[in-house]
């Protein structure tokens, strides 16, 4: 069963920071992702959301790959490509892939112009380690789905200061 998250920056550039950061704790298996969103809201009061993986250009390519090779094998190999291309970015474009789309514009709706919602969607994490890479980062908790207890953990690591928990320079010793 899959966690969900909500943190509030203020600032969209912060939460990408923020992001990414969880991206690389992915790639060194300390996290499991399964949807990353950035939700801004703008000055016009339009929500913009920045999706982790653009579904629309992902179709696309596949859609014309599909298309290529059918194409080809009925000799109309670009024909194939610019129609698998076409119906693949349809197929991509109306695809809700993770975190529904409807309930991070509704839940935007509250920020303040400018600050960001960073909504993650998480298989399983080391919490540990994942929450002190994430120690001092700021951010307010909007939203969670975890028990008390792993909330308040996260949010006592978002307010942290950086160097809190850490193990101490080592100096000289005072053995007298």
């Amino acid at each position: 069963m899959s966690d969900l998250i909500v943190i509030v920056y203020p600032t969209e550039d912060k939460a990408e920071a923020i992001r990414q950061k969880l991206v690389n704790l992915q790639k060194e298996y300390l996290i499991e992702l399964s949807d990353a969103v950035i939700a801004v809201k703008q000055d016009n009061g339009r929500i913009k959301l920045i999706q982790l993986m653009n579904t629309t250009a992902v179709g696309a390519i596949s859609g014309g790959f599909w298309g290529l090779l059918i194409g080809s094998i009925f000799l109309m190999p670009l024909l194939g490509a610019s129609i698998g291309a076409a119906s693949g970015a349809l197929g991509g474009a109306l695809t809700d892939y993770g975190i529904n789309d409807g309930f991070m514009r509704e839940l935007a709706t509250n920020l303040k112009p400018e600050n960001a919602a960073l909504f993650l969607l998480i298989r399983k994490m080391t919490a540990d380690k994942v929450l002190d890479e994430l120690k001092g980062t700021g951010g307010t908790v909007l939203r969670t789905s975890l028990d008390h207890t792993k909330e308040q953990a996260l949010r006592d690591a978002l307010a942290a200061s950086p160097g809190f928990g850490s193990t101490p320079p080592t100096g000289t010793s005072s053995h007298s």
